[in-house]
């Protein structure tokens, strides 16, 4: 069954292919092939102004298509012709016209035309369309990744939006699958030509065939006659495919994708005056000292030097405009109020940067920190399941020239210095040999580090010690500042995005919880306390069906936080307890547990512990004396916990001992083992 209205332009599509298979079949009368060939050579002049006035090349996106539908239907006109000059011997007025008018009537001046014709087409447009076509496809098609780069680098520096980018690969994926189609479409053009000289040569030795041996015509007459229906045909029919394969050759060379050819053109052969002056004098002279007539080349030589004078004029007149209105737009933007508007907008993430450390972010000094910006949201995307918002990199002259500094929605979080053309070397533990260096501190973790040349680069590593270039000690610093911040950075926008990408797949599952169950905001509640600890939400179906479920007894973010938490313990058990290994971890004295649901107060706007402050501290102490065995064993510190205790724990916690990781027994997979070497009592 056919969906919506069938439109005039895909009937007329329809009836013009149809009609090409049609006239390969049935033998159409002389009258209704000339109207043909007359529309055929309109769809070629069609075509051919089409591709000289395009703008961009995606302007002809369907060419290949356009392409291989003119070549089938000229074949199919061909088809007919010859089945009329070998059955009749009237292939229509234009057929004949052509072959008498063209060639003057005389058989070997339309010979000669035709065959200058053919090798024009096939020797010179269509070998350099196809090797143009096959070299820019081939171009572009390498080019694409760095494209795609340009425009990523294009999109983390805000020099462009999330939807011009969308616009941008877009057009980028258009323009690789034209060039690449067009490879291929030139291939038409060339068996075409191919085609016309074999139909050619049938019609002749056919139609003298005919002529003598079916209706007793002389040799001579035969010749004379279907010589001059032949070239009629060969030319009504490689016209228009002579204009058909110089709109490929214009099409794929153009080097310019948005702007007017014919402007283009004319000012880039006349728009130097200096030149036409040249061209006017030789031409001029070689009027006057050879035999060449004077009247014709001292005329055109003084209408060239005119020419230039009168766009050297029209030049310096458009400079002295520029120059006017460029001081006029100065004078209007310092009159003009300030636009407060645009000062208001806070940048979600910004990396400001002293001016030493520009060359890293300038592509044309070899730097390649946009593109590690690129890559550090394309990480967070794969290990939270989060989209980072837009990362602002400026440089800031109040800055130290090495200084950097990293700012979450305008405020300031966290900053670093390096050394240019220094490297930091870190000792991971067991290196015995130290290594002479500029000490210091590595800025994500705060590790003490060395700064260290160019030159002792390779000693280093071969001593063990763990060696840092500028670039990757910056992305680094800026992607852990990232994960500290990633829940409060996860807008209400963004979840409905997630619930947009979720809808496509599982519309039923999202129709049940939103807004039935839950709003927006409890959702992105759920998903930000879910971040804050460093659990990924890219299971998000997971995630959804889990707060179905419970949604239905409660609302409170926290507890459906720890109902979602229980459904990813696969992945928590795989982020903190390494398969095949016994993991050491600290429990709770389960008196202290009952402590602590005992001070659980339940309000409105949620639960708090009532805990004496001297009761918190002794907690805290004896938590900071259980997880420093840990530490102290080289080990990262895991507080194992009661499910219904875990969140009012770690809230406890987090003031304290920011990193510490605090997990339900009903968060660890049923093959994890597990060692408790300590109780927090």
């Amino acid at each position: 069954m056919f969906k919506g209205p069938v439109k005039f332009q895909d009937i007329g599509v329809g009836v013009y292919l149809l009609s090409a298979f049609v006239f390969m079949i049935v033998t159409i009368p002389s009258g209704v092939l000339d109207v043909c060939i007359a529309f055929n050579m309109a769809i070629a002049f069609a075509v051919l102004f089409n591709t000289i006035f395009a703008k961009e090349v995606l302007d002809m996106s369907l060419y290949p298509t356009m392409l291989l539908f003119t070549t089938l239907f000229r074949i199919s006109l061909n088809i007919s012709s010859t089945k009329l000059i070998l059955t009749t011997g009237n292939p229509g007025n234009v057929v004949v016209t052509f072959g008498q008018y063209v060639g003057g009537n005389d058989i070997i001046v339309g010979a000669i035309v035709f065959i200058v014709l053919i090798v024009i087409q096939f020797m010179v447009i269509n070998q350099g369309s196809e090797r143009v076509a096959e070299v820019t496809a081939r171009f572009t098609l390498d080019a694409m990744p760095g494209k795609q780069m340009a425009i990523d680098a294009d999109l983390n520096t805000g020099a462009i939006d999330d939807e011009e980018a969308k616009k941008r690969r877009e057009k980028l994926q258009e323009e690789s699958s034209f060039f690449g189609a067009m490879d291929g479409a030139v291939k038409y053009v060339k068996g075409d030509a191919t085609a016309g000289l074999i139909i050619t040569a049938i019609n002749l030795v056919g139609g003298v065939a005919m002529g003598v041996l079916r209706q007793g015509m002389d040799f001579s007459d035969a010749i004379n006659t279907y010589c001059i229906l032949t070239i009629g045909d060969g030319l009504v029919s490689q016209i228009p495919s002579l204009l058909i394969s110089l709109s490929t050759g214009i099409l794929v060379t153009k080097a310019s994708k948005s702007a007017d050819f014919g402007t283009l053109l004319v000012g880039q052969l006349f728009g130097v005056p200096k030149s036409l002056y040249f061209v006017g004098a030789t031409i001029a002279f070689l009027g006057i000292v050879t035999p060449l007539n004077p009247v014709i080349f001292v005329a055109l030589g003084a209408i060239f030097i005119v020419c230039g004078r009168m766009i050297q004029s029209t030049v310096e007149e458009a400079r002295v405009e520029a120059v006017v209105d460029t001081e006029e737009e100065s004078a209007e933007e310092i009159r003009k109020p300030e636009n407060v508007v645009s000062l208001l907008q806070v940048d979600p993430i910004e990396l400001e940067f002293g001016y030493g450390i520009i060359p890293l972010a300038d592509v044309n000094q070899g730097g390649d920190l946009l593109d590690r910006v690129v890559m550090i949201r394309r990480q967070i995307a794969l290990e939270l399941g989060t989209v980072v918002p837009i990362i602002r990199l400026r440089d800031n002259i109040q800055l130290n020239p090495n200084q950097y500094i990293i700012k979450i929605k305008g405020i300031q979080v966290s900053e670093g210095e390096i050394l240019f053309d220094h490297y930091m070397a870190m000792n991971p533990g067991f290196v015995e040999e130290e290594i002479t260096g500029i000490p210091t501190f590595e800025p994500s973790f705060h590790l003490p580090a060395i700064w260290i040349t160019e030159g002792q680069r390779e000693r280093a590593e071969s001593m063990g010690y763990t060696v840092v270039d500028s670039p990757s000690i910056i992305a680094t610093h800026l992607t852990e500042v990232i994960r500290q911040h990633i829940s409060e950075l996860l807008t209400r926008q963004d979840v409905q995005n997630l619930v947009d990408n979720l809808r496509e797949t599982n519309p039923s599952l999202v129709d049940e919880l939103i807004p039935k169950l839950l709003g927006l905001g409890e959702i992105q509640k759920v998903l930000q306390n879910l971040l804050k600890e460093g659990i990924s939400i890219r299971d998000l179906l997971t995630i959804f069906e889990t707060l179905a479920d419970y949604a239905v007894m409660t609302r409170d973010t926290d507890v459906l936080t720890e109902y979602a938490r229980q459904s990813l313990k696969r992945a928590i058990s795989s982020k903190y307890f390494p398969p095949n290994e016994t993991t050491s971890v600290v429990t709770l004295d389960p008196k202290l547990e009952q402590e602590i649901m005992a001070s659980v107060k339940q309000t409105e706007q949620g639960a708090y512990l009532t805990l004496d402050p001297a009761r918190i501290k002794a907690v805290m102490a004896a938590t900071e004396a259980e997880i420093k065995k840990l530490e102290d064993a080289g080990k990262t510190p895991v507080v194992v916990t009661s499910p219904i205790v875990r969140m009012y724990y770690k809230k406890l916690t987090e003031d304290y001992f920011k990193d510490l990781v605090v997990v339900s027994y009903n968060e660890i997979d049923s093959n994890v083992e597990l060692q408790s070497v300590g109780m927090i009592g």
